[in-house]
């Protein structure tokens, strides 16, 4: 296949609307299963070979690393949507100086971030009150993570240059197998030889490592115009502007949002290992239903970035109400599934009774309220698209960080109960959905590319 063809085939500004959607967000879903697949592999194998307090350890970590590796996704979300704008305007010299400015960026914060994570792991345990019981596992396993997380920034970076041109099925690809190498390994170190979760830790690394190493390759080699050349990384000054304008909100809003989980995982954590056990099993589950909000999210910020770069308004009307509607379809009805076999599904982590008890009480309390989650997740991945990140920056920082802390914190103090914690989630996924329906449907989004420009 020739470069125009290829061209033509990745690109979002032609063809039919949901065929062209559907294809794209299809690898993007696909490939999330695999990598939540082998994430709550991980689990599995610690949770049935290492016992609960193994379980424990690992089950807290999502909350800690997405504070340190938020901050940094999300300013690379930012170099998804300079890149997508200019592939759809075909402003190609633009183009290549924001991909390799992303590259060097990926660099400097997977070092940073090496830094950061291993030094501060165990203040940070101990800050979010970790049982002591529990911390030794929990602290070997984030020192474990930490020392290859400069793999796990590099693969987000090349996945998102690759989204954001319209290839969805290389990264797929390169996950798969990954996932595989994932799994090998856990059943070996963690099952076979019994080394501890800081093994499961080394298993992530390992297979990051090779999804980061493959999707280079992919870009290295390819005959399109966002070929990555190693000599040309770098930061350009105006590139990395663009960036940190477009990726800054979704940076701290990432960051504000991972600290207020870790409030709500401290709460978690003060009813104990099985508690903690048991909403890491959830957190697991969750995240398969969590899957279809996010492929359509990133689907949506691709396929609006690149059709207002090519001008093409109405085709990006008709996307999103497209998009947003399949999005909170297929959450609600694997919300209701959810509810529906809870017990088999966190049954599958532990056989204690008190592990399934926490898990199930807060699946229960959750889960039909998926199609709310979807809704807010898609119209901020549709602002982040438009330029307009800073829309779902305070949206979320007023509704899941300051709404949700001030509930938790009241509620806890007057009802005492883990219910508390639970019920903030669909409470506050209720209050942003809201908010951003009337920005949404209000405020003249759909132009801002334009005038920017003009400005």
């Amino acid at each position: 296949m020739d470069g125009t063809n290829q061209t033509q085939k990745n690109s979002l500004t032609e063809g039919t609307i949901w065929k062209k959607l559907l294809f794209f967000a299809l690898p993007i879903f696909l490939g999330q299963v695999f990598q939540q697949l082998y994430n709550t592999f991980d689990s599995l194998i610690v949770g049935k070979f290492l016992g609960d307090q193994a379980l424990a350890a690992v089950s807290s970590s999502g909350s800690l690393i997405f504070m340190l590796v938020g901050f940094f996704q999300g300013v690379a979300m930012g170099a998804g949507v300079i890149i997508a704008k200019e592939y759809g305007a075909k402003n190609e010299k633009a183009m290549r100086l924001a991909i390799h400015t992303d590259v060097a960026f990926g660099l400097v914060a997977g070092g940073i971030l090496t830094v950061l994570g291993v030094g501060m792991t165990p203040t940070i345990l101990r800050w979010m009150q970790t049982p002591a019981d529990v911390l030794p596992q929990s602290i070997e396993y984030f020192r474990f993570y930490f020392c290859g997380i400069i793999f796990t920034v590099l693969y987000n970076i090349f996945v998102g240059i690759l989204q954001a041109v319209g290839d969805s099925r290389h990264p797929l690809y390169y996950l798969i197998f990954s996932s595989l190498v994932n799994v090998t390994l856990d059943l070996v170190l963690v099952g076979g030889f019994r080394l501890g979760v800081g093994a499961a830790a080394l298993a992530t690394t390992i297979s990051q490592g090779i999804s980061a190493l493959l999707c280079m390759l992919q870009l290295i080699r390819s005959r399109e115009s966002y070929r990555l050349s190693l000599r040309e990384v770098g930061f350009h000054r105006e590139s990395l502007g663009k960036i940190v304008r477009f990726g800054l909100p979704s940076g701290v809003q990432n960051s504000v949002i991972a600290l207020a989980n870790l409030v709500v995982q401290t709460n978690i954590n003060a009813f104990g290992q099985f508690a903690m056990a048991g909403c890491g099993a959830y957190a697991k589950v969750e995240g398969f239903a969590f899957l279809p909000i996010t492929c359509f999210s990133m689907a949506l910020s691709t396929f609006v970035g690149q059709n207002l770069g090519a001008r093409q308004y109405e085709r990006v009307k008709k996307g999103v109400r497209f998009g947003i509607l399949c999005s909170i379809s297929v959450a609600e009805l694997v919300g209701i599934v959810f509810w529906l076999l809870a017990p088999v599904l966190i049954g599958l982590f532990s056989t204690s009774s008190e592990v399934l008890t926490f898990g199930v009480r807060q699946a229960r309390v959750e889960s039909l309220f998926y199609c709310l989650l979807a809704l807010s997740h898609c119209i901020a991945g549709i602002m982040r698209g438009a330029g307009k990140a800073t829309v779902p920056m305070f949206t979320m920082l007023g509704c899941w960080c300051l709404v949700r802390v001030t509930y938790i914190t009241l509620a806890l103090h007057f009802y005492p109960r883990i219910e508390m914690v639970f019920s903030a989630y669909p409470l506050t996924w209720s209050l942003s959905s809201i908010v951003f329906l009337v920005y949404f449907f209000k405020a003249d989004w759909i132009h801002s590319f334009d005038r920017l420009e003009q400005g």
